[in-house]
């Protein structure tokens, strides 16, 4: 039986290329992050993957890349599950703030902790701990059962939301975690053995046509 299982992050969305921190808010696409989805849907077929369920996040950006991502690969129908839990990380007071005129007001150090620390939260805002709080639960109630049972599963969501995915299905610590990358518009394409650790991953770059 096959136990599929694609992570795909959203798009370059508009705050990503005016580099600003983004969170829950919901710029749109850009022209590349278009591309990078429909891109992505043609690398999916191309591997002759195909999908039982679909799920998403609240926000626009990730639904409008897995709805390019269906159409490419001819499943616009696709039964298909948006929920906060997949949400981005909420930087809080940082959202919409260019990156670099957070370190001119709150200094170097003090923006890297935000971003990269664990379980230092910014303002008004989670920290990768928080965010991996919410998101874990949806993964084993929702996702998880669904996958071992052979349902092929797309996720398609955000770089902090699916970096708490990665940290299971990788068996990262809280510190290798934070090095975690994943790139706009590509698909971590793994298989599950039947007690839910992995029989094997691979990585698709995002591909732009």
């Amino acid at each position: 039986m096959q136990r599929l299982l694609v992570l795909v992050r959203h798009g370059q969305s508009e705050w990503n290329l005016k580099n600003l921190f983004t969170g829950w808010k919901d710029p749109d696409l850009t022209e590349v992050g278009i591309a990078e989805a429909r891109g992505c849907g043609k690398v999916l077929k191309a591997a002759g993957l195909g999908f039982d369920r679909a799920y998403t996040s609240e926000l626009g950006r990730a639904q409008r890349t897995l709805t390019l991502i269906l159409d490419e690969l001819g499943e616009p129908n696709l039964p298909t599950a948006r929920d906060l839990a997949l949400n981005e990380r909420d930087y809080g007071d940082l959202s919409g703030l260019n990156k670099d005129e957070a370190r001119a007001k709150w200094g170097e150090e003090q923006v890297r902790l935000w971003r990269r620390s664990y379980d230092v939260s910014p303002p008004g805002g989670e920290s990768l701990k928080d965010t991996i709080a919410r998101v874990l639960p949806y993964y084993c109630q929702e996702i998880l059962p669904r996958v071992l049972h052979g349902e092929r599963t797309l996720v398609v969501a955000h770089g902090n939301s699916l970096r708490a995915l990665v940290m299971v299905l990788d068996r990262l610590t809280r510190d290798t975690v934070l090095g975690a990358e994943i790139a706009t518009g590509a698909a971590l394409v793994y298989h599950l053995n039947p007690d839910s650790t992995v029989e094997s991953k691979v990585v698709l770059p995002p591909q732009v046509y």
